[in-house]
């Protein structure tokens, strides 16, 4: 039996309980797990779910006449009617499943490119992006000669969006900005962005990777056009995502790939399209994963958004307040809107050489350019050391992970 918690609870011992990978030792230690915005662990409750559709369930869905392909069918329609409902979309239509947020990225750049936009037209992006929100753009740029713009950043970590204004031209087709900076933690000002967008007609994707693990998504409230997530992130198995699209733009642009599932009518002359979703679906889906992806919505559910968010924010603030106290810390992100991710350096002391010395005292935490060498370009260093918080961290872990840079510091 897995943990069942009630709304305005929240106990972060039962539900580590949950997640047997946190009771292990890594160099005889007790592993602090702090790499989170690179992949969550995942609850037994969706390991459970996933073996038990492989060991019982087990065919490929869609199409299918035989009882086992109909039950695998019913669960993979149910997962996505659950992330409709995660999300807010009006439709099931609107949810097309990927795998993950880069290839979703990656759908609309080709399909929206393809259809759209022209040699010259350009897309504005910002200058935290993930690369996945910036090399889509730049491959379309090599092969349609569209021009990549992005909206510069403050030394805090803030978007300067009042000079929006001068980015946002009669040439702009599309604006694609993440919610909250995979480095920074920024929490963007997504609903300004595209209120601004939008009076000049002008179409917005949401990068949601970092953000729909830790606090309620409604893209109808957002209003955003398109909105990619990543399963693994939030607690499911890799391998899945999500590309939420309003039915206009979904109906307007082409399919990114062909092959089977996607297709309406083959002939040797012509091609026709299924309907939506499944025009951005070819090929078998990880039927499997979508499973897994519904039963991590649910925990996270269960749990409660509003819990998990209120954690976080409160395991950032003190780690924060308690890194203060090094001598030599510098933050990377200091914006007052920020979540579950702190970015730092100590001193002179390389990022690989603090990350390895972390490591060896049981302490995962991520180093590097975190996929987002531009920003580290603008912020004038090679790359930072990385903690990043999940809804089963403690302030015990917090304490670890400053004492642990405490030691290695001395060791400096």
């Amino acid at each position: 039996m897995h943990t069942i918690y009630k709304k305005d609870m929240f106990d972060v011992q039962k539900i580590r309980e949950d997640f047997p990978i946190l009771q292990r030792e890594v160099y005889k230690r007790p592993l602090v797990y702090l790499d989170n915005a690179a992949t969550t662990q995942k609850p037994l409750c969706v390991l459970d779910a996933m073996r038990e559709e492989y060991l019982n369930v087990n065919a490929n869905v869609h199409r299918g006449v035989h009882y086992l392909s109909q039950q695998a069918t019913d669960l993979h329609e149910a997962a996505r009617e659950t992330v409709r409902a995660f999300i807010n979309a009006r439709k099931i239509e609107e949810i097309v499943f990927t795998r993950g947020t880069t290839e979703a990225i990656n759908l609309v750049a080709s399909s929206y490119c393809e259809s759209q936009m022209k040699a010259g037209d350009e897309v504005l992006v910002t200058e935290m992006e993930h690369h996945s929100n910036i090399v889509s753009w730049q491959l379309q740029a090599q092969r349609k000669g569209i021009v990549v713009k992005h909206l510069p950043i403050t030394d805090e970590g803030l978007l300067c969006i009042d000079d929006i204004d001068a980015y946002l031209t009669e040439r702009t087709k599309l604006v694609s900005v993440a919610h909250v900076s995979n480095v920074l933690g920024t929490i963007n000002p997504v609903k300004d962005i595209i209120r601004k967008a939008h009076e000049r007609g002008i179409p917005v994707l949401v990068d949601a990777a970092q953000s729909a693990p830790h606090m309620k998504i409604d893209v109808q409230d957002m209003d955003c056009d398109f909105l990619a997530l990543s399963g693994h992130k939030m607690y499911g198995p890799t391998g899945i995502g999500v590309l939420y699209g309003k039915e206009e733009w979904l109906e307007k642009l082409p399919p990114y790939q062909g092959g089977g599932e996607m297709i309406d009518k083959v002939t040797w002359e012509k091609t026709t399209f299924e309907r939506l979703p499944f025009k951005f679906e070819a090929g078998t889906p990880d039927y499997v994963a979508t499973h897994g992806l519904a039963t991590a919505i649910k925990y996270m559910q269960t749990v409660g958004l509003e819990n998990i968010e209120v954690h976080e924010k409160e395991l950032t603030r003190y780690c924060m307040e308690q890194m203060r106290t090094i001598p030599g810390i510098r933050f990377f992100g200091e914006a007052p809107h920020k979540d579950a991710v702190v970015s730092f350096l100590v001193g002179d002391i390389h990022h690989l050489d603090l990350g390895t010395l972390l490591d060896r005292l049981g302490i995962a935490v991520r180093t590097g350019h975190h996929c987002a060498q531009p920003l580290m370009d603008r912020l004038g260093i090679a790359g930072t050391v990385r903690a990043s918080f999940a809804m089963y961290n403690t302030k015990e872990e917090v304490d670890a992970l400053v004492a642990g840079i405490l030691r290695v510091s001395k060791m400096f």
